[in-house]
């Protein structure tokens, strides 16, 4: 086909046009794309899910690296990656004081009280003295964070 017929097939039907430009959009991509660089493709950070002692989870505080760090709370006896929650339950977030903790008694209560905190060193809480109301409030958030986080682990007793 030569230009000619090219050009009078062009202005005989508007539907060449769009067909062209088309052609052209397409083989510019496909040409942009093989000579670029492909992106470095990274793997994330792999996690096995295990058992956490409060003593493990509390270096999960989100401190680490310049806060940067991974950062995990367990909620009632669950364990949870909250990395990507890092504006809530980070070190300078609102729910910073739950991280690398059992957070199960504040949520429960809805307070961020430091006494809602168990010792790392101690026991971990039964909970046993919730109402009906905390133990509800506690199994909302539990589904908020199995929803929304990575289940790592579960929370078990210090050795």
């Amino acid at each position: 086909m030569d230009l000619v017929t090219l050009s009078t097939q062009l202005r005989k039907n508007p539907l060449n046009w769009l067909l062209s430009a088309t052609l052209v959009y397409v083989l510019s991509t496909l040409y942009s794309t093989s000579t670029s660089t492909p992106p470095s493709l990274t793997h994330p950070d792999t996690i096995v899910f295990r058992d956490y002692t409060p003593r493990e989870l509390a270096a999960f505080d989100g401190r680490q690296d310049g806060g940067r760090g991974r950062l995990m709370l367990a909620v009632n006896g669950q364990v949870y990656d909250a990395s990507l929650g890092r504006n809530f339950y980070g070190p300078d977030g609102p729910y910073g004081n739950f991280a690398g903790r059992d957070a199960s008694r504040g949520l429960a209560k809805n307070s961020f009280d430091l006494d809602m905190l168990s010792d790392v060193n101690g026991p971990i809480d039964k909970l046993e003295d919730l109402t009906g109301d905390e133990w509800e409030s506690l199994r909302g958030w539990e589904m908020h964070f199995k929803n929304k986080y990575l289940l790592v682990g579960k929370l078990v007793e210090n050795n």
